[in-house]
């Protein structure tokens, strides 16, 4: 790379150049105002290959502004190639760099993650963090940020309720951001080192085999298709938007298959002419490992062909094609059925840990049970979603002998 040099602006009114410190005269600024009425601000970024140099704009609605955001960045690189700041990836605060990051993101993400991610910024990172310059986010102020949304009063006060899921969400938010202003020479080298403490581990219900049965005695009778989603969730661990999407075409049951390959959300609409600020979604699982397929036992087989319809396309929880169940009326149905058959009340998640965790009493070859749970690795299924029970710790523990 021929003549290549790097140029950083550490403070407004001075220009660092190869290590000295100079005063930038005004009228050698390359500040000047455009014919649309807004500031252009133009800076030496690097030099190319033929050593020709590379610049990177900034745009203000004022003189100051463009200025400022000249100044604001830490540094730009050398370069071999000429890219160039382009306008949109320009933020004069963390705020507005969260807004173009997020917006830049919308494109790999799915409509579930982008909501949530623009809820978590709205909510609870720009009204703390969205004023600061990127010059002033530093591992202090996330800290005081974290500290401020894991204080007991504050959250109380507030009532956020965040969980530490929540927290990494939000800390893996900014740190993307931050990494986003790296890659457009918005932002030299950062590091910021957060730790989150570490919170007790969730306890997760599952039922005892007691509670089981008692539930499917309810669930024999009069089975309809509530019943039978309730049944097909504790004989397969499969989730709930994931029972809420089924159709009967992902049925199988003369080879025992179940294919699982979509999954219903109740999501925020953020289209500002939308009625009704909430819609259901179906779209592809959570992963791609989610995407699988599940032999069935024969004791659910035998339920499924009771209730299976002529017509494949029907939902399997509601029998019809043009009307469906959403996650959260399953819920309250499931509810419903756990009252009227006298077990304690429990959520629906713990239809999975249950029968992972039975699956695992019952001897389950590990990997087998990760594939049909849908995991990445096993780890997630030991870690998770197994809870042997204290007479299954006793079991284990009388098979110890004495070695003489």
């Amino acid at each position: 790379m021929k003549n290549s040099r790097a140029v950083f602006f550490d403070a407004p009114g001075f220009l660092s150049f190869e290590g000295k410190v100079h005063y930038m005269a005004k009228r050698g600024e390359n500040i000047y105002k455009r014919r649309d009425g807004r500031w252009e601000a133009r800076a030496v970024r690097g030099y190319d290959e033929d050593g020709k140099p590379v610049y990177a704009y900034f745009y203000g609605r004022t003189y100051k502004e463009a200025k400022d955001k000249m100044f604001m960045s830490l540094s730009f690189v050398d370069c071999s190639v000429s890219p160039v700041i382009k306008e949109s990836t320009e933020a004069h605060c963390f705020g507005d760099l969260l807004d173009v990051w997020l917006e830049n993101s919308k494109f790999r993400l799915k409509e579930s993650s982008y909501v949530k991610y623009y809820n978590l910024i709205r909510r609870h990172i720009k009204p703390f963090l969205g004023g600061y310059t990127l010059s002033d986010i530093t591992s202090t102020v996330i800290k005081n940020f974290v500290g401020k949304k894991l204080s007991t009063e504050a959250n109380k006060a507030e009532n956020c309720g965040l969980s530490g899921k929540t927290m990494r969400d939000i800390l893996s938010i900014i740190k993307s951001t931050l990494n986003y202003a790296k890659d457009e020479s918005l932002l030299r080298g950062f590091s910021i080192n957060v730790a989150l403490p570490k919170g007790k581990p969730e306890c997760m219900r599952v039922l005892s085999p007691e509670e089981q049965a008692a539930l499917e005695k309810h669930l024999y009778i009069d089975m309809d298709e509530g019943k039978l989603g309730v049944y097909l969730c504790l004989y397969t661990g499969i989730r709930l938007g994931e029972a809420c999407a089924l159709v009967w075409s992902d049925f199988s049951l003369e080879e025992g298959l179940l294919t699982v390959s979509r999954t219903m959300q109740r999501i925020q609409s953020l289209d500002p002419n939308s009625p009704y600020k909430t819609k259901i979604i179906i779209t592809d699982p959570k992963s791609n490992f989610s995407i699988r397929k599940i032999p069935l036992p024969n004791c659910l087989i035998e339920k499924l062909m009771l209730l299976r319809p002529l017509d494949q396309s029907a939902y399997v929880l509601t029998g019809e094609c043009e009307r469906f169940l959403e996650p959260r009326a399953f819920q309250y149905r499931f509810k419903t059925y756990l009252s009227k058959s006298g077990v304690n009340d429990a959520n629906f998640h713990s239809l999975r840990h249950t029968f992972a965790t039975r699956c695992v009493a019952l001897g389950f070859e590990i990997k087998s049970l990760s594939e049909i749970l849908g995991h990445s690795n096993v780890n997630i299924t030991l870690n998770r979603y197994v809870h042997p029970s204290f007479d299954m710790k006793r079991s284990n523990m009388n098979k110890l002998e004495p070695l003489h």
